[in-house]
């Protein structure tokens, strides 16, 4: 298969999944609320190991969101994630202590560097996160909405013009 198939074939794939997750059943607020926790997640996922991923299954449980959607967020985190590491890093400098160290005597000074470097991306990530989640819950609802208002009038339109 050469190059210019394949591309056309994954946009073709990625738009079908786009109108699927739109179509989803529960509403925009689903959809939103999903979207919402993978994002929350993917910004503490990396010093976490990826182990946090695992999260994402209860949290959306208990939150009522939408596991395609949270997929979704978990990747468009994935691809802001290294700018917001930085923020994350100083966003934690600003809560912890400015004396908090990580002091494992077994260890060597490195390790309890990249230890206390882990902690400040994890705290740094939730509170990141959280904040991200919240701002971002809202204009994607309303989008959902606002979609699933046009799809409703255009076939209001169409049953309209099929019946005259």
């Amino acid at each position: 298969m050469n190059l210019k198939k394949f591309w056309r074939k994954l946009q073709r794939y990625v738009k079908f999944q786009y109108y699927k997750l739109l179509r989803a059943k529960g509403g925009a607020a689903v959809i939103a609320m999903g979207f919402a926790v993978g994002l929350f997640v993917e910004m503490f996922n990396l010093p976490t190991y990826g182990t946090s991923f695992l999260l994402i299954f209860p949290l959306n449980f208990v939150l009522r969101g939408s596991l395609a959607a949270a997929l979704v967020g978990f990747v468009f985190g994935k691809l802001i994630y290294v700018p917001m590491s930085f923020l994350n890093t100083y966003v934690a400098s600003s809560v912890l202590p400015d004396d908090f160290s990580v002091q494992l005597s077994f260890l060597p000074g490195w390790i309890n560097h990249a230890l206390l470097l882990n902690l400040k991306l994890i705290v740094g990530g939730v509170i990141d996160g959280a904040a991200l989640a919240f701002l971002l819950y809202f204009p994607i609802r309303y989008s959902v909405n606002a979609f699933k208002r046009k799809r409703k009038e255009n076939r209001r339109l169409r049953r309209a013009a099929i019946g005259s």
